[in-house]
């Protein structure tokens, strides 16, 4: 596990994150998880909706892999977006494009209006594939 950055801490000790470890077994599986949504992401054959919704899971279970990592867990879905770039350093240009992909999911979800076309799903799949890969860079946690 890497040190943990000033930002995570702070989010702990404001009550955001909760620390609790996560394992090899646990990060597998969300990476796994994740790569089979993104994969079926990509079949142009899905209605473009449930394509939205594989790669918006996708992206979070990678985010949460990432999260899960550096041993902290949330209750709020959309911050393991949000700490992308102390968990993976990944640009904030890539979180964005997973907070719109959010907002998004939220307003179909909650209010049954999906409003989304091809090139925010490009944009949604190519930041998923972005934290895929770099969750799978990441160091093997040690066996627990």
């Amino acid at each position: 596990m890497a040190e943990i950055s000033k930002e995570l801490a702070n989010l702990e000790r404001v009550g955001k994150l909760k620390p609790e470890p996560g394992t090899r077994g646990e990060i597998a599986g969300l990476l796994a998880s994740g790569a089979e949504r993104l994969a079926d992401a990509r079949n142009g054959g899905l209605a473009l909706s449930s394509r939205f919704d594989l790669a918006y899971n996708a992206a979070h279970a990678f985010s949460l892999a990432a999260l899960r990592w550096h041993g902290y867990r949330s209750e709020n879905r959309y911050l393991v977006f949000q700490v992308l770039p102390h968990t993976l350093r990944l640009p904030a240009t890539t979180w964005r494009v997973l907070a719109k992909a959010h907002e998004v999911r939220n307003v179909a979800e909650y209010e049954g209006h999906f409003d989304v076309d091809a090139t925010v799903l490009r944009n949604l799949i190519e930041a998923a594939e972005a934290v895929r890969a770099a969750v799978a860079a990441l160091p093997a946690l040690p066996e627990s």
